[in-house]
This record gives C-alpha cells, sequence and structure tokens, in this order.
C-alpha cells in the first residue's frame, strides 16, 4: 500500500515539475515588450501623456478664426443625440436651438436633464461651453451624457460659431490680449529695460561726489551741473 502511495505521489510531483517548467519556456518563447502606443485610437479621445506640448488658449483665441462650415461637420458627431433647428424635437440630448447664452438646463422641465447638470448653474457662454464640449464628464460628473469629449480645441470653436448660428447670434467674444501672454509680457519688460533706465541699485553721483573725481571726468547725474558752474566760473575770472 505504502508503495502503490509512493508512486502515486511521485507521478503528481513530476507532471508538476513538467507543468511548472513547459509553463517557464512558454512564457519565454512568447514573452512580448508592451507596445509603445496601445489600443487603436479613438476620434474624439486625447490619448493619456499626449497634449503636453503648447498650451491650450481660452477658446475666444480660437473663434476669431473658426469656420461655421466645418463646424457643421463636427455637429454630425453630435446629431445621434441632439437636433440643432428651431422647434425641433428632444432625442436624447435636447434641441439645442439657440444654446448659446441660455442658461445651462435652460429648458427645464421639457428635457430630462440630469442631476448633475440641473445643479450645475451657470449660463452656457462660450467658455462654459467648450468645457462642456471638451470634457462633458469634467464639467458636470454624473452627466447621463456618454460623448466623450472633442480634445482640439479647434473643432470646439468651430462648432461654437455654428451652433451660435441657430438661433443665438451673439457677437464673438475679444481675443484675449498679447500682454496676457507671460512670455510676450517678459519680452515686452526685457525691452523697456534695456531703453538706458537707471537699474534699481545703480549709485547716483551728486555734486558732492563729482567734486571729488579729477578734473576732466566728471561723470554722472551731476555732470552737467557741475561741468556748466565750472565753465560759468571759468568765464567770470577771464572778464575780471
Amino acid at each position: 500500500m505504502d508503495d502503490r502511495f509512493n508512486t502515486i505521489a511521485g507521478w503528481v510531483l513530476g507532471a508538476g515539475i513538467v507543468a511548472l517548467g513547459a509553463t517557464i519556456v512558454t512564457g519565454e518563447m512568447f514573452h512580448s515588450e508592451r507596445p509603445e502606443k496601445m489600443g487603436y485610437p479613438i476620434e474624439g479621445v486625447e490619448v493619456e501623456g499626449e497634449g503636453g506640448g503648447e498650451a491650450e488658449q481660452p477658446i475666444a483665441a480660437y473663434l476669431a478664426a473658426a469656420d461655421p462650415g466645418k463646424g457643421e461637420a463636427v455637429f454630425k458627431k453630435c446629431a445621434a443625440c441632439h437636433t440643432a433647428n428651431q422647434g425641433g424635437a428632444n432625442g436624447l440630448g435636447p434641441n439645442l436651438w439657440g444654446v448659446v447664452g441660455k442658461p445651462v438646463a435652460h429648458l427645464g422641465g421639457a428635457f430630462a436633464y440630469s442631476d448633475a447638470l440641473k445643479s450645475h448653474g451657470g449660463t452656457w457662454d462660450w467658455e462654459s461651453l467648450s468645457q462642456w464640449l471638451k470634457s462633458p464628464k469634467t464639467f458636470a460628473p454624473g452627466t447621463k451624457m456618454t460623448f466623450a469629449g472633442l480634445s482640439k480645441p479647434e473643432d470646439r470653436a468651430n462648432l461654437l460659431v455654428w451652433l451660435n448660428a441657430q438661433g443665438s447670434n451673439l457677437p464673438l467674444p475679444p481675443p484675449p490680449a498679447a500682454a496676457a501672454n507671460p512670455a510676450a509680457a517678459a519680452a515686452e519688460g526685457a525691452d523697456q529695460g534695456a531703453g538706458g533706465d537707471k537699474g534699481e541699485n545703480e549709485p547716483v553721483l551728486n555734486e558732492a561726489g563729482a567734486a571729488k573725481q579729477p578734473e576732466g571726468r566728471v561723470m554722472g547725474d551731476a555732470a552737467t551741473a557741475t561741468a556748466g558752474r565750472e565753465g560759468q566760473a571759468k568765464n567770470t575770472s577771464k572778464s575780471e
């Protein structure tokens, strides 16, 4: 009986060793490195780790060059849930006629907004609409809207000017002033500093200090006054 048990135990142990060895061998044979770019890109979704270049400007900076024709093309991504014509029906999302400039969740009982959007408050101005279109879930956590968002500010600007033409017709906001750019402001300050103004700690030479200067080397703010007085004294001595 003991011999039979030992035989069975030996076979089980051997099978375990063989299975472990096979696992190690196949793992080495079929080992693959993590791909540099994971999965397939999805339109409207920004890949994690991207966007580390130039910082995005306020939407007003993109509106002046926006194209409503391109915005209408962008709206095709929204047309499955929304209409934008006057008197259009609500779908999975509300009708968007005249939405620019209206309060958030402005249709009230005519559409079943999510609690997240109803409690958000505020107005659908240019910037808030841009942030909503960029990432609905970030703008109003808990929203029922499943759209991933438009990562490109140019796409959002094109869509906004087209939506504005659908019943709102508000004037475009002025683009941000160039001075609002920190780099431009720093460059402007550097140009002004190179204009010959005295530095903060630069000493000002007064007349007492000028008197101690070697003859013929009067310099500083007092140079003109001191030199002028010396010239007057010399002229007076000659006339006497």
